[in-house]
Order: C-alpha cells, then structure tokens, then sequence
C-alpha cells in the first residue's frame, strides 16, 4: 500500500484520477465475470442434458410408439413392420403326395396391423395383423429345383403384456416352380400355409421370431395329376416395427 500511495503523490490529480477510473472498471468487469460464470457454466449443463434427454427420447419414441399402452399389451392400430426370415421345409409322402419335397426357403413380409387391440379383458386379446409374403428358394431333394411365391396371410398376435408375443397365422397364394412330376404338374400351382410362432422383443420395435408351418402347393385341378406337395416348415426371422 505504501507505493500505492506514494504513486498517488507523484502524480497529476488528473492522471490519478484516470488511474483510478480505469483500475476501478477493471474491478467491476473482474466482478461480473466472477459472479456469472458458475451460472453460464450451469446454464450450459443445463442445456447438455436436455439435448441428452431430447436424443434418447428421439431414439425410443420410434419404438414405444408401436404399442398401444407399453411393450406386449397389444400394438397401435397403424403399426407396421418389416421381417426377414430363412428356414427349410421337411417334405411329407403323405395327403396324396407321392414323394418328399424337401425345400430351403428365404422370405421378405410387410405387415399391417388391422385396427386396436381386439377381446379386451380376456386371455385371447390382441391384434389381427395383414401380412403379404414374397418367399423364393430351392428343392434339393429328391431333386434340384428352383421355387418363388407370393402370399398374404392373415395373422392373430396374442397380447401377453410381456417380451413374448405367440400369434398364429394363415395364408393362401401363388407359387411358380420348376417341381414337376409326380406330385406337380404345371409350373403356377398355388399354396396353402397355417401355423404358429413367437416373437421375442429385443428392444421396443425390433423382434427375433421362430415359427412352424403347414404347407400345401398344388394347381387346384387346373390340370391333372394334381397330387400335390406338403411338409413342414419351420422359420427364424427379425421383424423391425415402425
């Protein structure tokens, strides 16, 4: 303080006051600075988490917003989805078919649920859900042949209030195939297929799914012998909803 004061001494009033002036507002603007920092620092944590809660609620929404009143009550009247499956069906020498046409299949499906959750209040409420399959593969036994289709099904999801969702299903479409004699006899035939399954829920909107089916291919008459092809199907997929 004693070279403060002497400094005082040494100078014009005009350049102490200049002094004074100019160290003063630097006091001030130092003040300011002090006193808001911790609150733009908290500010800026502030607008952090926010953004933080805004993307993980972007994230979920697409998933949580598939159900009606949470994951495995029942889906939204608009849901929709997207499924990937491959299996094999085990052919029969059975129901008038005189051969065992094994098969290796692949199979893409969109599905549309048909409206809110149906049998409210009792163990069979849940969802009928349209689907339009496009599948395609191979035999290759007893022989290699190729085989593709086009099938709408109609299926029955089972609200279980839970991450496992059992549905049973049922479909009737078109094939094209190079499956002939005995059991076939033109290259169009048409398919007949009835089963059932489960989806396991992973996340909200994304599911892996087994299933078993029924299958039946013939030409309905259209020219004989009409014997026909049957075997079990059995399928695993991953559905995305949306």
């Amino acid at each position: 303080m004693h070279w403060f004061a002497r400094s005082l001494e040494e100078c014009p009033e005009s350049e102490t006051k200049r002094s004074l002036g100019t160290g003063t507002g630097f006091v001030i603007i130092g003040s300011l600075l002090m006193t808001l920092a911790p609150g733009y620092a908290e500010a800026q944590s502030s607008a952090g988490a926010i953004n933080s809660e805004q993307r993980l609620y972007s994230a979920l929404a697409p998933g949580s917003s598939i159900w009606r009143a949470g994951i495995g009550e029942g889906f939204g009247p608009c849901t929709q989805s997207i499924t990937l499956s491959a299996g094999a069906t085990y052919g029969l020498a059975d129901f008038g078919s005189l051969q065992a046409h094994d098969l290796a299949l692949t199979s893409v499906t969109y599905g549309h649920m048909l409206g809110c959750v149906w049998a409210e209040n009792t163990c069979f409420r849940g969802n009928w859900e349209f689907r339009l399959e496009l599948f395609g593969g191979a035999q290759f036994s007893p022989s290699t042949e190729w085989i593709v289709g086009l099938t709408p099904h109609l299926r029955y999801n089972f609200a279980t209030g839970t991450r496992w969702v059992p549905f049973v299903d049922a479909g009737a479409g078109v094939t094209g195939t190079g499956i002939g004699d005995p059991d076939l006899r033109t290259t169009f035939e048409f398919n007949l297929q009835g089963g059932a399954g489960v989806q396991w829920f992973i996340a909200n909107n994304v599911s892996i799914n087994l299933e078993a089916r029924y299958l039946h291919m013939s030409n309905a008459g259209i020219k004989e012998p009409n014997l026909g092809l049957n075997g079990i199907t059995g399928l695993i997929g991953i559905s995305y909803f949306f």
